[in-house]
């Protein structure tokens, strides 16, 4: 083990209560994963009052902005924080759970369905866990790496049904909330208010006003929010060269694509990606 590894390991897992609470840097080094057990806590995530209770599931990505956490009497749960850039070079295709990530990023607390989910959400920490200290084991790098992929693709099958779940409720809630709902299923390819407007049989001019009154954010700035973050993950993914992103996302050139990337992120595609490096 190199002195880098034991300032800061790239798997922590462990048991957290009232009393023993998160490392001091886990917001900045890791990505949390939390399944609690008993009790529950509270907490502000983006500016809004948020509780997980026994039973439930919560996933924060690193440099979330997040505080005020409290916890309640008897508050028993397991955690197990990645190392960001660890997890972030071995995310498979990123692009089969592009919609459930984003969906974790603005709905942080899951519901586990029974207790098979709960087991399996637990199984899949200890695995990625054991792997990550069998350090004697000939192969261990590759061995590593081949199970946070798997460990991805266990939460990926996690977030996707929460994502599910959601959105069957949403497609007969309110205008605003089947709005939200389109602008997260829609948003690769379709970047115009009068999309969704047209979607929800009223027009541009009242959707933003909807919009507005719901919160205080026009219809544009929402689609432009959720297009934003699905090409900042999509840069961030290295198996997706510049110009396959530009059509996955349904523009008609590479130029385009670089004006409007460079116009809602201030750099164009290949120098946020030099910035990575």
């Amino acid at each position: 083990m190199n002195s880098k590894e034991e300032r800061s390991p790239r798997i922590v897992l462990s048991k957290l209560s009232r009393e023993k609470g998160f490392p001091d840097d886990f917001q900045d080094n890791y990505h949390t994963h939390l399944l609690c057990h008993r009790g529950s806590f509270t907490f502000l995530f983006n500016d809004t009052k948020m509780k997980c209770k026994s039973g439930e599931f919560v996933f924060w990505f690193a440099n979330s902005k997040l505080s005020e956490l409290e916890f309640s009497k008897g508050f028993k749960a397991t955690t197990l924080l990645v190392e960001k850039q660890f997890l972030n070079d071995n995310v498979p295709d990123q692009n089969l759970s592009i919609d459930a990530i984003l969906h974790s990023r603005q709905y942080p607390v899951l519901q586990l369905n029974d207790q098979n989910d709960k087991q399996r959400v637990l199984s899949n920490f200890q695995l990625l866990y054991y792997k990550f200290q069998d350090k004697e084991h000939r192969f261990y790098e590759e061995a590593l790496k081949l199970q946070m992929r798997l460990f991805i693709l266990e939460m990926w099958h996690t977030f996707t049904s929460e994502f599910e779940r959601r959105k069957r409720s949403l497609q007969t809630g309110t205008i605003y909330e089947q709005f939200m709902h389109l602008v997260q299923e829609h948003c690769m390819k379709e970047r115009e208010v009068q999309f969704y407007a047209d979607q929800l049989h009223i027009t541009a001019k009242y959707l933003n006003y909807v919009s507005k009154q719901n919160s205080d954010i026009t219809a544009s700035e929402w689609i432009q929010r959720y297009t934003k973050e699905r090409i900042v993950l999509l840069l961030e993914n290295k198996n997706f060269n510049i110009a396959e992103i530009a059509d996955e996302m349904g523009f008609s050139s590479r130029s385009f694509f670089t004006r409007y990337v460079k116009k809602i992120l201030g750099v164009t595609p290949s120098e946020y990606r030099t910035r990575l490096e």
